[in-house]
């Protein structure tokens, strides 16, 4: 055989064993991916109260108040679950810029707090980095793995990564805003007409954020004080926040369709994620 003949079955071969590979590696991801959608599952709680009652606001600092009287409908049901799909862009450099195109699929359960956002990086063609970011029962994972096989982060666990990740299950209830009302656990102080406290407690986390409104009663951002970082295998800590634009009514409610998520690091403003929602689904209360 020629030497081309031998390069064409070299080629076929490595496509074959790279057709391989990610076959196997994503059977294991969505197997991964089932037994932590089950978990939360397993751990859901009813919702109560089971309806939004405009008078458990009297009270809230005005822009909260603006707030629920703009998303929210008197007497509708409260959100139990959301499931939400995302496309954007990742940025996947720590301290640079290496911007990679995302999508992604995310399963929230409200009570007992938890999601789990099963995420698809292309890194290039035919190629992805499959994550898994997730809260369940008080315990944080971040899992990533090229092709769902080859791990490149793999943690889970407490303390700071629980609490980040419950961080994050805060920040993002402006898609499931009844989840922010005080009858489902929030405390909320004011700080001034644009802006108020929101406080959390799931088990033996508590923590607080601080969210802005618009004049018209929309979230704009949310703000983090500190949020654990990685950069290589440490951790730091850094200022975390989020913004939203593109608010439209969804099943009865108005919620952000668009965001972005950065670090406020010393040498300036880190955004890392850009992302729109392109499906939003609800399940409610009884």
């Amino acid at each position: 055989m020629t030497w081309l003949t031998w390069l064409l079955l070299i080629v076929a071969a490595l496509a074959l064993i790279f057709l391989g590979l990610t076959a196997v590696g994503a059977k294991r991801w969505t197997g991964a991916t089932q037994a932590i959608l089950a978990r939360l599952e397993a751990k859901r709680l009813p919702a109560s109260p089971t309806r939004y009652d405009p008078r458990e606001i009297e009270g809230l600092p005005a822009p909260v108040r603006r707030y629920f009287s703009t998303v929210l409908t008197p007497g509708q049901p409260i959100v139990t679950a959301a499931t939400l799909a995302h496309t954007g862009r990742f940025n996947m450099s720590p301290t640079g810029k290496q911007w990679k195109p995302f999508t992604s699929l995310q399963r929230v359960i409200v009570r007992r707090p938890g999601f789990l956002w099963d995420a698809r990086i292309a890194m290039a063609p035919g190629l992805a980095v499959r994550v898994h970011d997730s809260y369940s029962e008080g315990e944080g994972l971040l899992r990533a793995a090229v092709a769902g096989l080859f791990s490149v982060a793999n943690m889970q666990g407490g303390g700071e990564l629980a609490r980040g990740e419950l961080m994050r299950f805060f920040a993002e209830a402006a898609w499931y805003p009844t989840a922010l009302l005080p009858s489902q656990g929030v405390r909320w102080t004011a700080v001034d007409e644009h802006s108020a406290n929101a406080t959390l407690t799931d088990g033996a986390l508590s923590l607080t954020l601080l969210f802005r409104f618009d004049d018209a009663g929309h979230m704009t951002s949310m703000l983090a004080q500190s949020r654990g970082r990685m950069v290589g295998k440490e951790v730091s800590s850094a200022p975390w926040e989020g913004t939203w634009s593109n608010h439209q009514r969804v099943d009865g409610m108005t919620v952000p369709l668009t965001g972005e998520v950065a670090w406020l690091l010393p040498e300036g403003r880190k955004t890392y994620w850009r992302g729109t929602v392109t499906s939003l689904s609800y399940e409610w209360s009884p």
